[in-house]
This record gives structure tokens, C-alpha cells and sequence, in this order.
């Protein structure tokens, strides 16, 4: 696989104009994924990732920065290259209920994109191709869904059948909008272990967008987490790095939030990360210096609301680096104790309860060491 960009986000803004003013919904975005690759985006309802991906699709408009496929900028391209791209890149929406249209069969919107580009010469052709779809997503036998409407399917296999449809042109980046909020969690399962596979086995790029840290270790434990926060990306990384030693108090507080089953381990996830406040800072009136200031358990006064932290790459302690940069962080009090060369704020890495076994299809072998159990769920509990 090559190292250059599949897709790149330099810059990114988008600002909608409303009756109370301009609200900055994305804010100066940098990201990157690669073929193969996935890239989650993470956070909260309302921080901006849904936007971040309609701009990244070129559903939408930016209002300032680039968006970039292979190098090539959506605003360059020309007719051609236009249509080129909007084969490459697909959008999985999050209804399933929503996304399909209760008036065409399976077949009719499996064929409709393979007629629209002229994938297929007649037919015969176009049944065969959607029947071959529909078996990659696992809806088998074909012939019992192909002629069947939208309301005589269920969420899991609607949600399916969108899948299939944005495999459909042999799409080299799938950018899935909380694809799987609406599934019942062994269809859920289900279906992230079936993008793993496609990711695995086709190749292709994921921008996966959820706000469930425990889904984005699932899927995204080979790639890079990016948690956003009103619009602005706080904390991006490696997955391992990531979940497992978070160092943007809001990432600690996201992974705080995740359901545990065990209730002493719940007791201490909750105790390690309390927020100082519930209330999310309205966009149009945005505090000074950082953000999350006014929520934040770190918060210390003249540091943190006195100018905005930036996207830096956070080294080793002391101003070392033991690994290549990867880690990226805007935090005031995280970069300042690293450069004094003494550990963030929170928990160790040592002290979190997360295990982090490889998910089906992962490209992440068993530890070393360890044999792995054929009947034991791989990656799919959250904590030990």
C-alpha cells in the first residue's frame, strides 16, 4: 500500500449563516486517510462530524480549506475527474429506514448507480452484479431479497443493502455516518465485522464517524482515532495509543462514559474523569482560549482561558520523542507538562481497564505469546 494520502483535509471550515449569527460548525480540520486504512471520527452529537464528512464526500461546500483525493483538489477537478471521484468515494447515512427508497426493489437500487456509470451492459448483467453484492454483504440466497421492497426487510438488512449499494462502483473510500447507531448490537457486530473484512479484503479506506469509543476500538484498532470537540479535533492518534493512554481530558472523559458491566470498575472509570460541567458551550458564543475550558476537570485559570491550544504533536516526557510522532493534542496543560517532562494529568495507561484483543478480519495478530482461542469473541469486550 502506498503511503501518499487517499484523502486529505487541510484547513477544513464550514460556517452556516443563521438569524443568530455565523455558527462555525467545522473549524480548521486536518486529517488524512490512507488506502486501507481507517480513520474514526469520535465526540459528541453537534460537534461537527457529520459536516466534516458531507464536506469530505463534496456533498457540501466548504467554506474555507481543501479537500483532496490523491493529491487532486475537489475544487480543481473537471467534469471528468469529478465523476471519477464520486465513483471512488461512497457514503453510508445512518437510517436505514431513511437512506433507501421505499419505491424501488433491491434490484432497482443496486442496478440504478451500475446503469447511471454504464458498469453494465443490459439486464441480466445488472441482476447478476446485484446478486454478487448483495452475497459480499452476506444476504444470502440473493434471490430472496433482490425482488423485495425496503419495509419487507429489517434495520440489519437494510443497513446491508446500503452497504451493498456503495460497493457497487468499487469504491476505494467508504465514509460511514454512524452506520450502525440504529442496529440492534449483535447486528451491529455483525455488520462492523463485515466492513472488516471489505477493509481487509478489497482494500478500501474507511472514514468511520461514531460516537461510541467502544465501536471505534472495535473497527479501528489497526488505524487512527480523531475525537472532535465543537469542531475543532483534540486529540488524534493511533487507536492503541488513543484509547489506551488518552490525553485530552475530553477523550478521558469520553472513555469514562462508556457502559462497564462490572460495577466496581464503573465506579472507578467515573471517579477518575468528572466533568466540571454537563453544559455544552452554545457555537455562536464560543468561550475564550480553549473550549472545553469550562467543562474541563484540568481547567487552571490564566492558562487555559487565556488563548486557543493548538493541534501540536505531543513527544516523549521531558521533550523526547520515544516513537515517530503520531500523537497529536490541543491542550494547554498537556503541553505543558510534557515539556517539563512529567506525565498528563489522569490515568496511566497501566491503570485503564480496557483490554485490547484484535476484532475479526484485523490485519493485528494475537499477542505474542498468547494462542489464540477460536471460541473466544476477539476485541469484543471492553474491559477485562
Amino acid at each position: 500500500m502506498s503511503d501518499a494520502p487517499l484523502l486529505k483535509l487541510s484547513g477544513l471550515e464550514q460556517v452556516f449563516d443563521t438569524k443568530k449569527g455565523p455558527v462555525p460548525a467545522v473549524g480548521g480540520v486536518d486529517l488524512e486517510v490512507k488506502p486501507g486504512k481507517v480513520l474514526c471520527l469520535v465526540g459528541e452529537s453537534g460537534c461537527g462530524k457529520t459536516t466534516t464528512a458531507r464536506a469530505a464526500a463534496g456533498l457540501t461546500r466548504p467554506t474555507g480549506g481543501t479537500v483532496e483525493f490523491r493529491g487532486r483538489s475537489l475544487a480543481d477537478m473537471d467534469g471528468a475527474e469529478r465523476a471519477a471521484y464520486r465513483r471512488a468515494v461512497q457514503y453510508i447515512h445512518q437510517d436505514p429506514y431513511a437512506a433507501l427508497n421505499p419505491t424501488r426493489t433491491v434490484y432497482s437500487t443496486l442496478s440504478a448507480g451500475l446503469k447511471r456509470h454504464g458498469l453494465v451492459k443490459n439486464r441480466t448483467e445488472a441482476r447478476a452484479k446485484a446478486a454478487e453484492l448483495l452475497r459480499l454483504v452476506e444476504l444470502t440466497p440473493p434471490e430472496s431479497y433482490l425482488d423485495s421492497y425496503p419495509h419487507q426487510l429489517s434495520g440489519g438488512q437494510r443497513q446491508r443493502v446500503n452497504v451493498a449499494r456503495s460497493l457497487a462502483m468499487n469504491p476505494e473510500l467508504l465514509i460511514c455516518d454512524e452506520s450502525t447507531s440504529m442496529l440492534d448490537v449483535s447486528i451491529r457486530v455483525s455488520l462492523l465485522n463485515t466492513l472488516g473484512r471489505l477493509r481487509d479484503d478489497l482494500d478500501v479506506g474507511f472514514l468511520f464517524i461514531t460516537h461510541d469509543l467502544a465501536v471505534a476500538k472495535y473497527f479501528a484498532w489497526d488505524g487512527e482515532i480523531a475525537v472532535m470537540y465543537l469542531g475543532k479535533v483534540v486529540e488524534h492518534g493511533p487507536t492503541p495509543e488513543v484509547i489506551g493512554n488518552p490525553q485530552h481530558p475530553y477523550t478521558k472523559a469520553l472513555i469514562g462514559a462508556v457502559c462497564e458491566p462490572d460495577p466496581d470498575l464503573a465506579r472507578a472509570n467515573r471517579s477518575a474523569v468528572q466533568l466540571r460541567s454537563a453544559e455544552i458551550p452554545s457555537l455562536t458564543d464560543l468561550p475564550a482560549g480553549c473550549a472545553f475550558h469550562p467543562r474541563c476537570p484540568a481547567f487552571e485559570p490564566g492558562l487555559c482561558d487565556a488563548g486557543e491550544p493548538s493541534l501540536a504533536f505531543a513527544g516523549a516526557p521531558g521533550g523526547g520523542v520515544s516513537r515517530p510522532q503520531r500523537r497529536r493534542v490541543s491542550c494547554h496543560v498537556v503541553a505543558r507538562d510534557l515539556g517539563r517532562g512529567v506525565p498528563s494529568a489522569g490515568r496511566d495507561a497501566a491503570d485503564l481497564t480496557l483490554t485490547f484483543d484484535a476484532v475479526p478480519g484485523s490485519r493485528r495478530s494475537a499477542p505474542e505469546g498468547k494462542a489464540e482461542d477460536p471460541q473466544t469473541p476477539r476485541g469484543a469486550a471492553w474491559s477485562a
